[in-house]
C-alpha cells in the first residue's frame, strides 16, 4: 500500500501474534509496519526531533529503553489506548504494529506529524503474514 492521501487508513490486515517460549522468551510472528517517508530529504536526526516533539505532547507517553544505533520508541496513545513502536531509520519514520494496536492510534500520530511539519508524507505498508 502506498497512500499519499491526506488521511491514510492505516488498515492492519495482519497484526503480529505474541508467542511465548521457555527458551526464547517473548517473540512476535508476522506483523505490519507503516513507513512514513517525507517528500523532502530530511535526515534521521531531524526526523527524530520531529517525532519526539510530537510524542512530548499531551497525547502520549513513550520511552526509549533500547540501546540501538537508531531511535526506537515504545509509544502509548493515551487518547485511544493504542500501543505501538515508532522508529526512525533511513530517512523514514516507521510505525511497528503490536497485537493490540488499532488504526486510530496510528492515524492520530500521523495527523500530528503532518500538523507540525511542512513535509508531504508518503505512507507505505509492509505486512508479513507468518
Amino acid at each position: 500500500m502506498s497512500d499519499a492521501s491526506p488521511d491514510p487508513s492505516f488498515e492492519i490486515p495482519h497484526p503480529p501474534e505474541r508467542r511465548y517460549s521457555r527458551h526464547d522468551g517473548l517473540e512476535y510472528g508476522g506483523g505490519t509496519v507503516f513507513s512514513l517517508t517525507p517528500g523532502d530529504d530530511i535526515g534521521n536526526d531531524e526526523l527524530n526531533a520531529l517525532l519526539v516533539g510530537v510524542l512530548d505532547g499531551e497525547a502520549y507517553t513513550y520511552g526509549d529503553w533500547f540501546d540501538l544505533p537508531m531511535a526506537l520508541y515504545l509509544v502509548h496513545d493515551t487518547e485511544t489506548g493504542d500501543v505501538f513502536r515508532a522508529a526512525v531509520r533511513d530517512g523514514t519514520i516507521e510505525f511497528h504494529v503490536l497485537p493490540e494496536t488499532d488504526p486510530a492510534g496510528l492515524r492520530g500520530l500521523y495527523r500530528r506529524l503532518c500538523a507540525v511539519s511542512d513535509a508531504t508524507w508518503r505512507v507505505e505498508r509492509r505486512t508479513d503474514a507468518e
